[in-house]
């Protein structure tokens, strides 16, 4: 391991602390510190599953976000206190790396892939070395554990935020292979009507808590009008070409 200083963004994958990498492993044992966002009040989701990799030595830097879902994403006062939270959480990790430590920050399924890391990183990148550690999706989870082959022969695959406005969220349906639909939460019953819209509802299989202890996968035709985590999922399998 390189012993310059070093933020590793760390893929702690969805869910089951056994999908995590060798890689992530190693790397979380040695560094110096480890950062992990979290919603005040409550545990970091990723932080829980690393939590066995952890060394007691190891300094921990929870990042406490200022809201999450209170406000509209869309709403001016959102993307300001989100810029300035993220300006404080990469400050708060260039000192520890400015000091000529090496740390890690946490973050659940893929540290690219709709992850907080990638305001860090953008921020980060061009002073200090940056090492991403790929981890498994939220939606790789979920798909093995429903045991939904997704895309067959040249169906193409698309990951559908539920955030977006109920038309352009049908429209994306009505073009779509194989589908994904993400950050479920308050957007669910939104989602439910976009699908039944599109005479998707007979293939479309609702996941929450993929590969964890509380997991829970039922067709959506069947979840009727209840509350979704955020981190759940809809998945609708494509029927492209089949041997």
């Amino acid at each position: 391991m390189n012993a310059s200083p070093c933020l590793y963004g760390i893929g702690v994958g969805p869910g089951d602390p056994e999908l995590m990498t060798l890689k992530a492993v190693r790397l979380l044992q040695a560094v110096d510190f480890v950062a992990y966002f979290a919603k005040a009040g409550r545990q970091s989701t990723a932080r829980v599953i690393a939590d066995q990799h952890v060394a007691a030595t190891c300094e921990e830097l929870p990042l406490f976000y200022p809201m999450t879902t209170e406000i509209a994403f869309t709403h001016p006062e959102y993307r300001a206190r989100l810029a300035a939270f993220y300006e404080e959480a990469t400050s708060q990790i260039a000192t520890r790396l400015a000091a000529g430590r090496r740390g890690a920050l946490l973050c659940e399924g893929d540290p690219l892939f709709y992850g907080s890391f990638m305001h860090v990183f953008e921020r980060l990148k061009g002073s200090f070395q940056a090492e991403i550690v790929p981890g498994i999706t939220g939606m790789a989870g979920a798909w093995s554990a429903a045991g939904l082959p997704m895309t067959w022969g040249d169906d193409v695959l698309t990951v559908i935020p539920a955030t977006l406005p109920y038309d352009r969220l049908v429209d994306r349906l009505r073009d779509a292979d194989a589908i994904v639909i993400m950050k479920l939460g308050k957007n669910i019953s939104k989602v439910q009507q976009a699908i039944e819209k599109c005479g998707l509802m007979d293939r479309a299989v609702y996941v929450e808590y993929a590969t964890r202890q509380a997991e829970r996968i039922l067709p959506l035709a069947t979840l009727g009008a209840r509350a979704a985590p955020y981190f759940a999922l809809v998945l609708v399998a494509g029927r492209g070409r089949r041997p």
